[in-house]
């Protein structure tokens, strides 16, 4: 892979703990990429993941759509976000990033923070808006701010528009494989990683579909249930964490070790929590047919080869999860309006459109849905490179 446009480590003065921005590209000036927040964080891990923004934004390319790619970033510090100094140190962070954030980054919620969090930190380090980049490309500010902030009010069924989409996009992934390998929704069966933001809404998804999420696991260990866990009562019992109350757990649920969901007897598995959570090792308890990455980079290169060559299909994290970060770009330029209904439908229908050009290009080159993905954003990039010039 190529050098980023520009990588930094930046270190704390309080704490000594240091954070990072990668910027990998620059498109019309401007790049997008959340801000995560977790114990071990690194320079690499966040060059990757702004190498993987750069490919979410060129996929969802539409040349008819008034949202047009920015270029990929990501930030990142190496902090537990329950450490009592983590809300200071984000804090600080972000005052020391605000020229980017306030010229070229535009950057939300990602693993251990969420947006609440991030907007009242940018506040406090005297930011307008963590995406505030942004709006010198838009058409009428006034009116996409308030759009956008009309949407994030949004609740359905007491749980924020902002925190479902990405998870009914991951669903609509693995619905729409699915589809196309003539397996019914129903006695399909699913073990999740992670019941926070994008997981938590992903099992929401999938349930409703009728498919059997079997295993869910948080930090507390995984709670299983061959029959079916109810994932309504266990979204109900979780904290900001996405740590779930075992109280509410009925007497044929099991509580299982923390690793157990790799394990689970069921034909898809959701990585939805960390980077890195599957390697070479562990790979092999594995027995599902499909891994869908929720998560950013939760399956380790060398681990998906050896998935591949016994026949597991991993659907990557560049497609699979890029659902909210354009959907936050859907609504603010203009593509949709404040509505979860409309929301969900252009969600589902752009991320079946992503899913499918991937895995028909993956059957025609004989390559896996990764490679796949890689060789539509590379004939992407030279289209958007001519039409909006990019930066390096």
């Amino acid at each position: 892979m190529t050098a980023p446009l520009m990588s930094l480590t930046w270190t704390d003065h309080v704490t000594g703990r240091r954070g990072f921005l990668v910027v990998d590209r620059l498109v019309r000036g401007v790049s997008s990429g959340g801000l995560r927040m977790r114990e071990g964080c690194t320079l690499e891990e966040v060059a990757g993941l702004a190498r993987g923004m750069t490919m979410k934004e060129a996929l969802h390319y539409n040349p008819e759509g008034r949202y047009i790619p920015l270029g990929g970033a990501k930030g990142g510090i190496d902090c537990d976000p329950q450490d009592p100094r983590a809300y200071g140190l984000l804090v600080r962070y972000l005052r020391a990033m605000r020229p980017y954030i306030e010229n070229f980054w535009t950057t939300g919620e990602d693993l251990g923070l969420t947006q609440d969090l991030v907007d009242r930190a940018a506040a406090e380090a005297g930011l307008v808006s963590s995406i505030q980049a942004v709006y010198p490309l838009l058409d009428d500010e006034a009116t996409a701010r308030r759009r956008l902030a009309d949407a994030f009010a949004v609740e359905v069924d007491g749980i924020g528009l902002d925190e479902l989409v990405g998870g009914c996009g991951v669903a609509e992934s693995v619905l729409a494989a699915l589809d196309r390998a003539g397996m019914p929704y129903a006695g399909t069966r699913v073990a999740v990683q992670g019941l926070g933001t994008m997981g938590g809404a992903t099992a929401r998804f999938l349930a409703r579909a009728g498919l059997a999420v079997v295993a869910v696991a948080d930090i507390k260990g995984t709670v299983a249930n061959p029959a079916g866990l109810d994932v309504e009562a266990l979204l109900a019992a979780r904290d900001a964490y996405g740590t779930v109350d075992r109280s509410v757990l009925r007497p044929e649920d099991r509580e299982l070790p923390g690793d157990a969901w790799l394990s689970a007897d069921a034909e898809v598995l959701v990585p939805a929590a960390v980077s890195y959570a599957i390697d070479t090792a562990n790979q092999e308890r594995i027995t599902a047919r499909w891994i869908v990455e929720a998560a950013n980079m939760p399956v380790l290169p060398e681990a998906e080869e050896l998935l591949a060559a016994r026949g597991v299909t991993v659907l990557p994290d560049v497609v699979v999860n890029s659902g909210t970060n354009a959907w936050w770009w859907w609504t603010l330029f203009g593509d949709i309006g404040a509505d979860a209904d409309e929301a969900f439908a252009y969600t589902r229908r752009s991320m079946r459109a992503l899913i499918d050009r991937m895995l028909a290009r993956a059957e025609a080159d004989g390559t896996t849905p990764r490679a796949a993905a890689h060789a539509i954003v590379a004939d992407r990039l030279p289209v958007i490179a001519e039409r909006f010039g990019w930066y390096r």
